[in-house]
Parts: structure tokens; C-alpha cells; sequence
């Protein structure tokens, strides 16, 4: 590698790669009964389900996290492991990526299982000029096919939500062009504020025929709402460190902070965007989302699917491990569970694995249960920022008498760093 730059010279580790395995829960969190989601265990229950081939994973300490059945421990882990709990309210991406970067919510993002309110849709019918489908729960593929004929048939857009806070709008690519459809989107979320300000809008363009109706994932859109000032990826951006963003993270951002970003059309192009992203960028965050596991195959119930996309990441794990240089880190964690096995097809409140490693990290250390996934976030912006650096304008000094400014230590709102339990 060529010489660090000025921002990453102090680093413990110059390049950090924070790779989200989107869904990947490893069992309910206390509250879960509080989210319908008792008893929901992702990779648990899939490991019940069939035999997994996970040796890669399980040499980092996958198996060291809790018992699986048929995925033992690990005698000698390569990497330190662990698991994350969600501290804010919700199950959803946004809470989980924001979460990850230092941001807690105070409430959960609104959902509509009963689809959204008369005046919003009305006010949206009016700001586009097009009559609507759907206006219900229900999972993308499903709704496609059952209104997809009567979509091409009338021109309406598609709308539609989930147990999850979002407004998703699907519309054909030859009916409704995707500038058109991104517009569409972008009326909805200037509407859906306030008491109606959902986690995300999301563009859903699709091809084909009735019957063989194709979602064009590479051109999906979301349409976020703005984070918390003074997340990790400002935090790194102020300082100079570069961000690369891999999947749908840019979205789920909006952008803030980001250098540069690689579209993915699925989890095969997202790992391969990953290799070339870790060629690329010598330095700073490459930070990524697999997520055919929710998309493709937790939505659906697809308990195969889900397995072999899993063992697929695996496959592919030493690829990846090879290219780890002797200053890099590689972080392995999710965001939420959507457990194939259960009969909901929505996200489920679920703690998630956190496997860390590295060539200068410890091997088979335990990071127990950490109260927040902002853990991680602290951890990177530490990294790269200093537990000494020097608080922002945003950041408030500790009362008289305290042993000074603790988020001159803690630099993101929320989080514990585990940088020297790892060291």
C-alpha cells in the first residue's frame, strides 16, 4: 500500500471494511414478544432447518457467539466475536444503520398495517395526477403479480407498506419511465412528514409480462430521511477520511458523508463491488450491505434461498480475507433478523453477530453482549478520529466537577468503543 495520508498516519488501523449482512439475526432480543417477534431466530432457526456450511464464518468465531446447531465453536477463532443488540425502538434498516454510525431514535418510525390514511394518499393522488394501486401490507413480489395486469392496464403506480416503516411505490419501467417514478417518490417524501415521517420511500421499478413479472432491483431508489448531525459518517467526512459506500448504504444516508458509492444489483455484484472497492481504496471506511437475504428471501419465507445465499458469502469469505492487508480491519455484522422460519415475512427484533478480525487484532476474544450497535460506530470513528480529538460545535462539555468532556473520549452521540478490546 502506498504511504498513509495525514488523517489515517495515528490510525490503529488504516482501512476499516464494515461489511452488514442485512437480516442476519441471531436470536430475540428481550423485548421482542413487545414486536410480535418472541421466539424469532434467524440463524438459528435456519441452522434447524438444514445442515449449513459455514466454515469460514465459524473460523472467525460465529459458533463462538452462542450454541447453533451443526455450527460448532471454533478452538482457535481467527477473529474476536461477539453480538449487538438494538437500543432504539424499531426493526427496520434505518434504525439499524443509523444506530451502527452513533444515532439512537426515541421513538420507532411510524408503520401502517392497516395501509396509509385517506388524506395522505388523497394529497399524493393530487401532487402526481394519477390514481393509485394497492395502498396496503404486503410483500413486493405478491402485490406486483396480484396488481401488476391492472397497473398496466390504468398507469396507477403500485403503493404499498409492510410491518416496516416504509412507502413503496412499484411501477412498470415502459408505464411509468424511472425519472418519473423517481419524481413520484420524491412528492411522497415531502408529503410523509411530521406524524407521517417514514423511515423510507422506495423507488420499485419492474419489467416483464404478467405472470413473469421481474423487480429491477439495480435501479430501486430509497428515499431516507435526513440522520442525526454529527453521525459517524459526518464525523469521518470532516476529517478528511474517505468513505465508500457499496449497496444501498448511500441511501440509507442520504448521502452524508460519502465519497463514493457502488450501486449493486444483488449480493454476487455486492461482493464483487467489495473486491474492488478494497483494490481501489487503500484507506478510510468501505462500508457495505448484502441484501438479497432480507430482499430476496427473508420477505419470502425462502429458507433455502436465505441458506444458500449465506453459504454463498462464505464461499466467498477467503477472497476477501486474502485481501486484508496488515493495517486493515474487516467487521461483520447485521442490522435486524427477518427469520425465514416464522410465519411473519417481516423483520424481526433480533440480536445480531459481530465478528471482528484482522491481521493485527486479537484472536478468540469474547466481546460479550454489547448494549447497542453503536458500539461499532464508536469503535471506527475512535479509530480513525483519536479518543483524544477534540468535540465538535454540537458537542456539549460534561457539568462543572466532571472529569471533563467525556464525547472528547466518546466522539458519536452513543456507543462504547471495543478498539482496545480488540488490539
Amino acid at each position: 500500500m502506498p504511504p498513509a495520508g495525514p488523517e489515517m498516519a495515528g490510525s490503529a488501523f488504516r482501512r476499516v471494511l464494515l461489511i452488514v449482512l442485512d437480516s442476519l439475526g441471531i436470536g430475540a432480543l428481550p423485548d421482542a414478544a413487545l414486536y410480535g417477534d418472541e421466539g424469532s431466530d434467524t440463524l438459528g432457526n435456519l441452522a434447524r432447518s438444514r445442515r449449513l456450511e459455514l466454515p469460514n464464518l465459524l473460523s472467525l468465531g460465529l459458533g463462538n457467539i452462542r450454541p447453533f446447531e451443526g455450527l460448532p465453536p471454533a478452538a482457535a477463532p481467527l477473529g474476536c466475536y461477539g453480538r449487538c443488540a438494538t437500543a432504539s425502538p424499531g426493526k427496520d434498516t434505518t434504525t439499524g444503520h443509523w444506530e451502527m454510525a452513533g444515532v439512537h431514535l426515541s421513538k420507532a418510525f411510524p408503520v401502517y398495517p392497516g395501509g396509509f390514511p385517506p388524506e395522505i394518499i388523497a394529497e399524493f393522488e393530487r401532487r402526481i395526477g394519477r390514481r393509485i394501486l394497492g395502498n396496503l401490507p404486503a410483500s413486493g413480489t405478491e402485490i406486483i403479480e396480484r396488481l401488476g395486469a391492472e397497473h398496466l392496464r390504468t398507469g396507477s403506480p403500485i403503493v404499498y407498506t409492510s410491518a416496516d416503516s416504509v412507502f413503496q411505490v412499484a411501477a412498470h419501467k415502459d408505464v411509468i419511465p424511472l425519472p418519473e417514478l423517481y419524481r413520484i417518490c420524491q412528492v411522497a417524501r415531502e408529503i410523509l412528514r411530521g406524524g407521517h415521517e417514514v423511515g423510507r420511500v422506495i423507488a420499485r421499478p419492474f419489467t416483464g409480462s404478467p405472470g413473469a413479472f421481474v423487480r429491477d432491483q439495480e435501479n430501486r431508489r430509497d428515499y431516507g430521511v435526513p440522520p442525526q448531525e454529527g453521525m459517524l459518517l459526518d464525523r469521518l467526512s470532516e476529517a478528511g477520511v474517505p468513505v465508500i459506500a457499496v449497496g444501498k448504504i448511500a441511501d440509507i444516508y442520504l448521502g452524508r458523508g460519502i465519497s463514493s458509492h457502488r450501486k449493486t444489483r444483488n449480493n454476487e455484484h455486492g461482493m464483487a463491488e467489495i473486491l474492488a472497492a478494497t483494490d481501489a481504496f487503500p484507506e478510510g471506511l468501505i462500508f457495505a450491505n448484502l441484501v438479497d437475504f432480507d430482499a430476496l428471501y427473508g420477505h419470502r419465507n425462502d429458507v433455502e434461498g436465505f441458506a444458500r445465499a449465506l453459504e454463498a458469502v462464505d464461499r466467498w469469505l477467503p477472497r476477501l480475507l486474502a485481501r486484508l492487508g496488515p493495517e486493515d480491519l474487516l467487521i461483520l455484522t447485521a442490522d435486524h433478523g427477518n427469520d425465514p422460519t416464522t410465519p411473519s415475512t417481516d423483520h424481526s427484533r433480533e440480536y445480531v453477530p459481530l465478528l471482528v478480525t484482522g491481521p493485527r487484532t486479537r484472536k478468540g476474544r469474547d466481546l460479550g453482549t454489547r448494549a447497542t450497535l453503536a458500539d461499532i460506530g464508536q469503535t471506527i470513528a475512535e479509530n480513525f478520529l483519536g479518543s483524544g480529538a477534540a468535540p465538535t460545535s454540537a458537542e456539549r462539555p460534561t457539568s462543572a466537577g466532571g472529569s471533563g468532556d467525556v464525547r472528547a473520549r466518546n466522539l458519536l452521540e452513543k456507543g462504547t468503543s471495543f478498539l482496545d478490546a480488540i488490539l
